[in-house]
């Protein structure tokens, strides 16, 4: 990691990180709403951070599903499966360490890494699916640009006579947690794509947001976020995988397994003209690793092993990004659209081939496709009747804004915004409530 850049004039000086006026200027460090320092020597990112981290939006995230299911368990003894929460603070350490060595500033990634998931609904990307459907007729439902909406309205923050700016974080910190940077249906080389970033409700404090920035570019501190998503969740969720029995990690050398993991590779996360060959060599590769986990008893010893495969693969996966982003940018401060992050394919094969095998072994296992059937069940049953009832059934802060709207379509969207608010528990009791199902 570089040394700290010597302190600029105008600029608050830190033990860590100094902000520079050529890396992050007035515009970046501007919020939507003007607002006084309360405490003098904490820097603007500093104060994005610490938001984020004290939020209630970021402490709901304990209750919702990563990849296995908060409170179930599948082995004698508590595999403590990650959750939402969980996955955020360790895409939060991985996303601070690699954008310092990049010359980012850490908090700003952080808090960055902290935000990215806010916005998933009760039982993940199932629940996802779900609401979307629901939306279609205001706008879908996508949970990243439900992020954006949360962290600049629903998170009651800060208020102006307009009504809440939600954490009114600094443009930079917001473009950063910004992966998709377009509105639905506007993906710049994939127009059928789902994903998008902000709904139409959210475009002027969008725009603000990108103010100046290339159209459709993320900015090198959201692209080092989403590089650390990809490694923690796909690192974690292959451990995970081990802890809870549902990965043998002998079977990865018996063909018939390895092509089924590259076909669910070839399917989901890799581009679908993909050499199996380039995925089989990836896996080899992995394979052939002297602390790769051949073998996973639950023993104390295992445990450590794992622990041991889990920080050499953050490792590989961080250092391959940085050696290839500093080959291409040199040994500058690289931020905000001044680079771009290098990931070398070799990496994003592994990566990907580690995201297929948590996929086939833990994700496609019969029971939690029923799990799930019965989760999307949940979830169009609570919007119905919500919809039928409201604002009966809405939270204070819903009813309100529910009230207050102008029309169905927005009706419709305080709807949404109170279900995807739900952890996978408050989801279920409030289904009962409402509908009498168990």
């Amino acid at each position: 990691m570089e040394g700290t850049p010597p302190k600029a004039e105008g600029t608050h000086q830190t033990h860590e990180n100094t902000i520079a006026p050529d890396a992050y200027d007035e515009t970046a460090v501007e919020r939507w709403a003007a607002e006084p320092d309360k405490r003098p020597g904490r820097t603007a990112f500093q104060r994005d951070r610490a938001r984020v981290l004290h939020s209630a939006a970021l402490r709901r995230l304990a209750g919702k599903t990563q990849v296995v299911t908060p409170g179930t368990r599948s082995q004698a003894w508590d595999a403590s499966p990650r959750t939402r929460l969980t996955h955020s603070l360790e895409c939060a350490q991985v996303g601070r360490e690699l954008g310092a060595a990049l010359g980012c500033d850490p908090d700003l990634v952080e808090a960055a890494c902290l935000s990215h998931d806010l916005g998933h609904p009760p039982f993940g990307h199932n629940g996802e699916l779900v609401l979307n459907e629901f939306a279609e007729d205001c706008g879908g439902f996508e949970g990243n640009a439900q992020s954006l909406r949360l962290l600049t309205r629903i998170e009651p923050k800060r208020f102006t006579p307009e009504g809440s700016v939600g954490l009114n974080l600094t443009r930079a910190a917001l473009d950063a947690a910004t992966k998709y940077p377009w509105p639905r249906g506007a993906h710049p080389t994939e127009p059928a794509s789902r994903k998008f970033g902000v709904y139409e409700d959210d475009r002027p404090v969008f725009d603000w947001i990108r103010k100046g920035a290339p159209e459709h570019r993320t900015c090198f501190e959201a692209q080092v976020m989403d590089w650390s998503d990809d490694v923690a969740y796909s690192v974690h969720d292959f451990e995970d995988g081990l802890h809870a029995g549902h990965i043998d990690p002998g079977a990865l050398h018996a063909e018939p397994e390895r092509q089924s993991v590259f076909a669910v590779a070839l399917g989901r996360y890799v581009p679908a003209d993909t050499d199996p060959a380039e995925l089989a060599e990836a896996l080899d590769r992995l394979l052939g690793q002297e602390w790769w986990p051949h073998g996973y008893d639950g023993t104390a010893v295992a445990q450590a092993g794992l622990k041991d495969a889990t920080s050499q693969l953050i490792g590989r996966f961080c250092l391959a990004a940085e050696g290839a982003t500093r080959t291409a940018y040199g040994s500058g401060r690289l931020t905000r659209y001044g680079a771009e992050l290098v990931v070398p394919r070799e990496a994003r094969l592994e990566c990907a081939v580690l995201k297929a095998v948590a996929d086939r072994y833990v994700m496609q296992r019969a029971e939690q496709e029923r799990l799930r059937a019965d989760q999307r069940i949940v979830v169009a049953e609570l919007a119905e009747a919500l919809t039928a009832r409201a604002p009966d059934g809405l939270e204070p802060q819903f009813r309100a804004l529910f009230e207050e709207a102008a029309d169905d379509r927005a009706r419709k969207r305080v709807i949404v915004d109170q279900i995807a608010s739900l952890t996978d528990a408050s989801a279920r009791t409030l289904h009962t409530t409402l509908t009498g199902h168990m």
